[in-house]
């Protein structure tokens, strides 16, 4: 137990596994042996765990409680709702049990009742900062901005070191865009649990902003998501601008593209040898070294470009048929932990689309329901079959004369491009979007279309679609010249 709050998260399991060997009846063994698995990570291994704990002490509340959300992480909501409300029913006064159903019934987007559930966990045991910390999520998810901050900050007084709360605070001041004690603030992300948080170990010093860069080597390494990636990657320039020579290290799919930053980045491959260096820096931490501002955010674009070759392959598979080409992203990865907020039914979206644009599925995915629609749906083609890397999205968005995504990386990538972009967005966004604004700070090429309430497509949907009536008029062809919308 100690190596677990120590973060020792392999040596608590070894510890665990051990404890269970010796004593294969200890329900409290699995249990913990669960948290251990649950914190790397290892979501199914960890419910198998919880379910022999439960199998051993049906009545054991903590344990029901934690494989419901070992269910929530796989996304089996349903089955996660029935394990954690299983526990307050064995133990009604079992305030972790209330805080972990407001945590289930936010994913089902029923917030009133999320934030109550919390609410009960901090009249049991207001002492725990993780209810507090609970609540302003759901807070956020209302888009009841100040509250959320008050409630992160009662979860920080609670307790001064708790990760999650400081985290999620930075975000909440991200997305008002209050950069000055945000970006600080962003830096938790490397104190909370889980193997995303696992910052590089590098013998080299870390890069603040300070130093200066003139002869250095400076290494920059991706983390999070490709978007994050093709968001930040703009800070290569920054440096290279202050004297340094730039490494850039990124996930392979994304260096076939990034290397069309040769002349003053070195890009290489995720898990490859790396040259030497002086200093690093993680992509995320970029803006708090540059000391970024809403009016300083380098949003000059394009700062990507397509590959010549690639957009010659791609433009003689489409053929010009006179019609503008509109792209479509309308979902991302299934396991994103946002993937409730932010993907939408293709159903939803394709029955709304208007005649005039010929328009091209830019998904390298697609889920077993879209399938289905896109078979009875010849207006709408599928490209992802032939996308190998973001080189290949690259070229397509440039032969589009619009692309219109979801908050993914193909979004991302658009706006890094400068080509013509609309952007679905929930009714809380991503931090980076910010609040009540049809344009961004980061992509001036892009034109946001929100949610009027949380979960709510339908209005956004038909703002999309009669914005797409009046770009593209009947026989109207390609719009006017220029990449702004």
């Amino acid at each position: 137990m100690v190596l677990r709050d120590l973060r020792h998260d392999e040596e608590a399991l070894a510890c665990f596994e051990r404890a269970v060997t010796l004593v294969p009846g200890y329900a409290d063994g699995w249990n913990n042996r669960g948290t251990a698995l649950f914190a790397l990570h290892r979501l199914d291994d960890a419910l198998a765990s919880y379910d022999r704990a439960t199998a051993l002490k049906p009545g054991y509340a903590e344990a029901w409680s934690n494989r419901g959300m070992a269910l929530q992480g796989l996304r089996r909501i349903d089955e996660a709702l029935a394990s954690v409300e299983h526990s307050i029913h064995l133990e009604p006064g079992y305030a972790d049990g209330h805080n972990n159903r407001g945590l289930v019934l936010r994913e089902t987007k029923q917030l009133a009742a999320a934030l109550a559930s919390c609410e009960r966990a901090i009249h049991i045991k207001p002492d725990r900062p993780e209810a507090y910390n609970s609540r302003g999520v759901v807070l956020q998810d209302c888009r009841r901005i100040e509250e959320a901050i008050e409630s992160y900050a009662q979860a920080i007084a609670a307790d001064a070191g708790y990760a999650d709360a400081h985290w999620n605070l930075a975000l909440c001041r991200l997305l008002t865009g209050d950069f000055a004690q945000g970006w600080p603030g962003y830096e938790w992300r490397w104190r909370q649990t889980g193997p995303t948080a696992q910052k590089h170990r590098f013998a080299q010093a870390a890069w603040c902003g300070d130093e200066p860069l003139e002869g250095k080597t400076l290494l920059l390494h991706s983390e999070q998501g490709y978007g994050d990636t093709l968001q930040f990657c703009r800070y290569a320039k920054l440096a290279h601008d202050r004297g340094a020579r730039v490494i850039l290290e990124v996930p392979g799919a994304l260096r076939p593209l990034l290397e069309c930053l040769e002349g003053y980045v070195q890009v290489i491959e995720s898990g490859a040898a790396l040259p030497a260096f002086d200093l690093h820096c993680p992509l995320l931490s970029m803006p708090l070294a540059f000391k970024t501002r809403l009016d300083s955010i380098p949003a000059h674009v394009p700062y990507l470009r397509a590959h010549a070759l690639r957009i010659a392959a791609w433009r003689e598979q489409l053929r010009d048929s006179g019609h503008p080409r509109v792209g479509l992203v309308w979902s991302g990865n299934p396991q994103h932990s946002n993937d409730r907020n932010r993907s939408i039914p293709l159903a939803e979206l394709a029955t709304l689309l208007p005649h005039g644009p010929h328009y091209f599925s830019l998904q390298k995915d697609l889920r077993e329901d879209d399938t289905a629609i896109l078979a009875t749906r010849p207006d709408i083609l599928h490209l992802g079959d032939g996308i190998n890397d973001f080189a290949d999205s690259a070229a397509l968005c440039e032969l589009m004369d619009l692309v219109v995504s979801v908050d993914t990386s193909v979004a991302h990538l658009a706006g890094a491009l400068g080509r013509p972009l609309w952007v679905m967005l929930p009714y809380t966004p991503d931090w980076r979007w910010l609040l009540d604004r049809d344009d961004s700070p980061w992509y001036p090429s892009a034109r946001l279309f929100r949610q009027s309430s949380p979960g709510d497509w339908e209005i956004a949907l038909r703002q999309i679609c009669d914005a797409l009536r009046r770009r593209y008029a009947a026989g109207a062809g390609h719009p006017a010249q220029g990449r702004r919308t």
